[in-house]
């Protein structure tokens, strides 16, 4: 079960929008098939109450409505008419499961509790409601309270209840006590199916889950990039791989290949940002930087492990910088399509060691312009130059480009109008390639960075993203004005191609 929508909605700071909502929800049942989502908690906000109604509607008329859950309250009907006006038919009741919990947080006694909980359980299925139960802070009253964790078990296994729900709340177990824990429940209760739901607060949540799996629980609780409150949930997309590839004889129905492109949806509709080496979807993960590796790779890949980025849509990278060798380089150079003789190719290393140590950031884009510094050659020149730009832009009026291109010696002069000043440039530029039957690569992504506390005359890095032949290719310019750093990317994109 993926409860990003609801617990992972909990994360400092995020607040998903309706549309954003149902969009989250499509995909997660759709591409990532999962088998069921949590949405949202009931009675939170009006806001809310419109995107379940939205999710249901749509889960109704395709055939998801019974894998869509609400997380609801012991508060009599209330909870439950808020479901059935939202158009939900499954509820995950939240109950206490530590005594310690029941005690100062309801101040009632176990049977008081039991009894509420029975007839929520009772008026939930008359008005043709499925449930599950939570055992909030479940994980402390095994600790310290297992004989009322028991007693609410037994009572549990004899009310018409689908799931029972174990989450780690505060995040404390380790992975021994999860194991001891939940095999202890599963063959003590053979006929109940049970959840585990792991928090991450002391980074075990993914071995957590491993062990819950291996003790023989029934179900897990995920959310995309770990994403919930403090340090998180259990990350759906590191579960999945470490279960695929350490418990052969468990299978889920997630695709591996939708991960990825999940994730990233994801984090721009929260802001949320992904940490660069977070496991299987960070920016770095599938990057080799030590020269060492890139060399093994090469080698009957002897620094590959199970995780291959091409499981998750992804593909293996060779960054540059002070701890590059010479197989980082050639690996990237042999994807630019570029040859250097050994010499040359040893200046060049040298050369971006020495930018590494610089702290310099070094692309694959700029190795065209690495060469052709330290070679001082002809063999990479600059084919393409933009000579001149006039940029406008003024209230009420389309943004406008006029442009001057020298394209090996032949002169290029337009005009274009766009939604912005760089828009109307690329326009421009288009109308001079179209004439040269080239066709321009595809924009996938468009980064600015300023430096933190940076005043009004701070460079401005731009980088840009391209897709040309289906190769992706970085490049960056630097500048003061953001529309010139990002032509001072561009220009660099058109030599390359």
């Amino acid at each position: 079960m993926d409860t990003t929508l609801r617990d992972g909605e909990q994360t400092s700071g995020v607040s998903f929008s309706a549309s954003e909502k149902l969009t989250i929800a499509q995909l997660l049942l759709t591409e990532l098939k999962v088998d069921r989502i949590e949405i949202a908690s009931a009675r939170v906000s009006e806001g809310e109450f419109q995107a379940v109604k939205k999710i249901t509607e749509w889960a109704t008329a395709n055939g998801f409505i019974d894998k869509v859950e609400v997380l609801t309250f012991v508060d009599g009907e209330v909870s439950i008419n808020w479901m059935l006006e939202a158009g939900a038919k499954v509820m995950n009741l939240l109950t206490k499961g530590s005594l310690n919990h029941l005690t100062h947080q309801l101040k009632k006694a176990p049977e008081q509790h039991f009894n509420e909980v029975g007839a929520v359980i009772a008026l939930a299925n008359k008005k043709g409601i499925e449930c599950n139960v939570y055992l909030e802070d479940w994980s402390n009253g095994m600790r310290h309270s297992k004989d009322y964790v028991f007693a609410y078990l037994d009572f549990l296994a004899e009310q018409p209840v689908k799931r029972v729900l174990l989450p780690d709340t505060l995040g404390v177990l380790i992975p021994s006590e999860t194991y001891e824990y939940l095999h202890e429940i599963v063959n003590r209760y053979p006929h109940v199916h049970f959840d585990f739901h792991a928090h991450n607060d002391y980074d075990l949540a993914t071995a957590n889950v491993l062990e819950a799996v291996k003790a023989g629980v029934h179900g897990l609780h995920l959310t995309i990039n770990g994403m919930g409150e403090r340090a998180g949930n259990a990350p759906l997309a590191s579960a999945i791989a470490v279960l695929n590839d350490y418990m052969k004889d468990v299978k889920t129905s997630v695709e591996e290949q939708e991960l990825y492109k999940v994730s990233k949806l994801v984090e721009t509709f929260s802001g949320f940002r992904i940490p660069v080496n977070k496991p299987v979807v960070g920016e770095n993960v599938f990057t080799q930087t030590a020269g060492i590796h890139a060399d093994g790779d090469k080698k009957n890949n002897l620094y590959y492990n199970d995780l291959l980025p091409e499981r998750f849509g992804r593909k293996r990278k060779y960054a540059l910088g002070k701890t590059s060798g010479k197989a980082n380089i050639e690996n990237n150079l042999q994807q630019l399509g570029i040859q250097l003789s050994d010499e040359d190719l040893k200046k060049v290393t040298q050369r971006i060691i020495e930018l590494g140590d610089r702290k310099e950031a070094v692309t694959q884009a700029d190795l065209p312009y690495i060469i052709s510094d330290v070679l001082d050659s002809s063999a990479i020149e600059e084919k393409v130059q933009i000579e001149n730009y006039v940029l406008s832009h003024s209230k009420n009026l389309r943004p406008s480009a006029t442009i001057r291109v020298n394209f090996n010696g032949e002169i290029f002069e337009e005009h274009a109008q766009g939604d912005g000043q760089y828009d109307a440039f690329m326009n421009a530029l288009k109308k001079v390639y179209v004439k040269k039957d080239i066709e321009l690569p595809l924009l996938t992504d468009y980064a600015v960075r300023i430096p933190p506390g940076g005043k009004t005359d701070a460079l401005c890095e731009t980088i840009i993203t391209w897709m040309h032949k289906g190769r992706e290719f970085k490049t960056r310019g630097l500048d003061s004005d953001q529309t010139v750093s990002a032509i001072q990317a561009t220009q660099k994109m058109l030599n390359i191609i």
